[in-house]
């Protein structure tokens, strides 16, 4: 049954994200080699002043060293054969949204992304994730509306509800389907900025009760529904939330968070609270607007 809440005034009475139905962790990641990852045009805030400057060495470098850090965890990492003029599909998150359904079918739903270069890119994962066992699922909407798939929707980790973003690059009537197909409630959260153009940008859930965030980012409404469903939610500062793109870690089982290296405000306090911080470097990745989250997209 469709369950979408804008507001806390559409949470009814009572209702706690522990009595949702589980939902198991995911296993592995999808990942994209950055053999034609560049900076070629300016598509978001972070991109401007960074056309050519991508130091292709250095970035094939920091993308096997993130992929090393999956491994080492114990997710498994599967691979998307990368291709000429797609310099943006590194970043795995944004052309599906993947997960399970009540009956723990894996289901895809496919991206309506904002520009042609990017739209290009989803046929490729479509038939990734065909061949290995997705039921596709393409939006019952023109290509006027809008969704970048795991860049604005985001799982609530361990439970069958969703995380929405909408403002910049997705457009809040998509998740009308999202819950239909997934048959979970959606949080609906309203990104006010420019910079923060998805929400794993500014968004990032740890665990069941914890959550990083960039206040500024998200309206009031928004931050009011994040603290009625978290115990825990981390206020990330400025500087780790823009120069270091810090709410865009990954969390996995084992209480393990990928995150970019520096971020020593936030990696104290995850550490304080019992999960084991791994830092990488991402600094060629985060020219073009993306880190850790970015760069793969979740498997079950």
């Amino acid at each position: 049954m469709r369950q979408l809440f804008y507001s806390i005034s559409d949470v009814p009475k009572g209702y706690q994200v522990s009595k949702l139905r589980p939902v198991p962790l995911p296993t592995g990641v999808l990942m994209c080699p950055p053999t034609f990852f560049n900076v070629i045009d300016v598509k978001n805030p972070f991109m401007e002043g960074q056309i050519g400057q991508v130091n292709t060495q250095l970035a094939l470098k920091q993308w096997q060293d993130l992929r090393y850090s999956f491994l080492k965890i114990g997710l498994k990492v599967s691979l998307i054969d990368p291709a000429p003029e797609r310099e943006d599909m590194v970043f795995c998150a944004n052309q599906t949204f993947v997960g399970l359904n009540a009956l723990e079918k894996k289901i895809c739903v496919l991206s309506h992304m904002k520009f042609p270069s990017r739209q290009q890119e989803v046929p490729r994962f479509e038939k990734w994730f065909q061949a290995f066992g997705y039921e596709i699922k393409t939006l019952p909407y023109t290509s006027s509306i809008l969704f970048e798939g795991g860049g604005d929707a985001v799982w609530h980790p361990n439970r069958a509800l969703i995380w929405g973003g909408y403002g910049q690059r997705s457009n809040k009537e998509v998740y009308t389907y999202i819950s239909e197909v997934f048959d979970a409630p959606v949080c609906i959260l309203e990104l006010k900025t420019e910079k923060f153009y998805h929400l794993d940008t500014c968004f990032c859930p740890i665990d069941e009760n914890t959550v990083l965030v960039y206040p500024p980012s998200l309206t009031q409404k928004s931050l009011e529904l994040i603290a009625y469903f978290f115990k825990e939610v981390i206020e990330v500062n400025q500087h780790e939330a823009m120069e270091l793109m810090a709410c865009n870690a990954a969390a996995f089982f084992n209480k393990c968070v990928v995150i970019q290296e520096k971020s020593n405000e936030i990696n104290e306090k995850l550490k304080s609270l019992g999960f084991r911080v791994i830092e990488v470097d991402t600094s060629e990745y985060m020219k073009s607007g993306g880190s850790v989250f970015c760069m793969k997209m979740a498997l079950w």
